[in-house]
């Protein structure tokens, strides 16, 4: 029997909500054992300092004083993460073998060609991290498989595959993970698969457009519930029109930053009648996204923010023919799904175990990846 470990994984992504927190005892393999979490959201100064810390790498500004600034405020910010988690867990710091810590995205771009290598920046300083909760912890998870030509997104399929293969009730099909963050991914498993098997990549935005779209025009967050989107009517013409981004026909695997698509599109629209043309828009993109995987997942799985939105569920239900489930309604933490993934992959780096693959992140090889940072004694 392979070593079990205990890990905790930090994941804080592109919506800029916090930071998700959990606890996870695996293998690096297939055992899964899941633990309590915690979610901690971001207030207010924090979205400002990591925002304009995004404003500056976008402008490349890599040396500015905000990112700089970001940076620490994350780190902090996730120490407290983890000592929120370890005092609800009851847990003392060394029950865990080690921390996962994603960092915060500011900037992801890939590599223009052959001869191009792209760049994936979480902030966030994996020493401090290590230094301040005396527990040993892995970071820059993305680095190596960039390093070696890949596009270092999106990294959780491996997960998946474990997640799938640990289901007490497993499909006899292939099934399709769709994650709605910030960007939406697809994660294609297919029945009885191994890592070398997966098929991953990002689709287009998950929940980006729409909750841009919606702060702009009603100062609110979110379209929670879908009630903007269902109150409005899709503008075809306009949907037909981002449905033609180069994006779009690229052959995967490839990857997104946030920032790729905007909402220009719609800025002439009613607040309704726009966030129903994005909401649209995001199912439209995954639906495309179909055309490129081996075969037609039998079933659909939606994890992140997104499958909060009924709205948006519903978009996937009609767009997709198979059937579209939660997350919850298999048996998964569908909010703490990525924290669990970076505890996971955490425990795969101390191992040695490949964390991307040619046909999820492009990389040639299998590549194991993340920096070791250990606690001081």
């Amino acid at each position: 029997m392979s070593e079990r470990l205990t890990a905790i994984g930090l994941m804080s992504g592109t919506s800029l909500d916090g930071i998700d927190a959990a606890i996870l005892t695996t293998d690096g393999e297939d055992f899964i054992e899941s633990g309590p979490t915690i979610h901690l959201p971001y207030d207010r100064d924090m979205k400002i300092w990591v925002r304009r810390a995004i404003k500056a790498a976008l402008e490349g500004r890599d040396a500015a004083a905000e990112i700089g600034k970001a940076a620490g405020e994350v780190t902090q910010a996730h120490v407290e993460a983890v000592e929120r988690l370890l005092e609800k867990a009851g847990a003392g710091r060394t029950e865990i073998d080690v921390i996962g810590f994603h960092g915060q995205t500011i900037l992801h771009r890939r590599g223009q060609g052959t001869d191009s290598v792209g760049r994936s920046w979480q902030i966030g300083d994996g020493v401090v991290l290590a230094r301040e909760t005396k527990i040993d912890v892995v970071a820059d998870f993305r680095a190596a498989d960039i390093a070696a030509g890949g596009e270092g997104a999106p990294f959780a399929p491996i997960y998946h595959r474990a997640m799938v293969a640990a289901l007490d009730d497993a499909p006899d099909c292939a099934v399709g993970v769709i994650n709605l963050g910030g960007v939406s991914n697809i994660t294609f498993v297919p029945k009885h698969a191994r890592g070398i098997d997966l098929m991953a990549f990002d689709c287009g935005p998950g929940n980006g457009l729409l909750d841009e779209w919606v702060a702009l025009r009603t100062g609110e967050a979110m379209d929670k519930d879908g009630a903007l989107a269902r109150a409005g009517r899709v503008h075809t013409d306009i949907l037909r029109m981002m449905l033609l981004a180069p994006y779009l026909r690229r052959k995967p695997p490839k990857s997104l930053d946030r920032y790729d698509f905007k909402i220009d599109p719609v800025l002439r629209l009613l607040p309704e009648d726009g966030a129903a043309t994005l909401t649209a828009f995001t199912a439209a993109c995954i639906r495309q996204s179909e055309k490129f995987l081996p075969e037609p997942p039998g079933e659909w799985v939606v994890c992140g923010g997104g499958r909060s939105n009924p709205a948006l569920m519903t978009a996937l239900k009609e767009a997709l023919e198979a059937p579209v489930l939660t997350a919850e309604e298999i048996g998964w933490r569908g909010d703490d799904l990525e924290a669990e993934c970076f505890a996971y992959l955490a425990v795969r780096s101390l191992k040695k175990l490949p964390l991307s693959y040619p046909n999820t992140t492009r990389v040639p090889i299998p590549k194991c990846g993340g920096v070791y940072h250990r606690a001081p004694v």
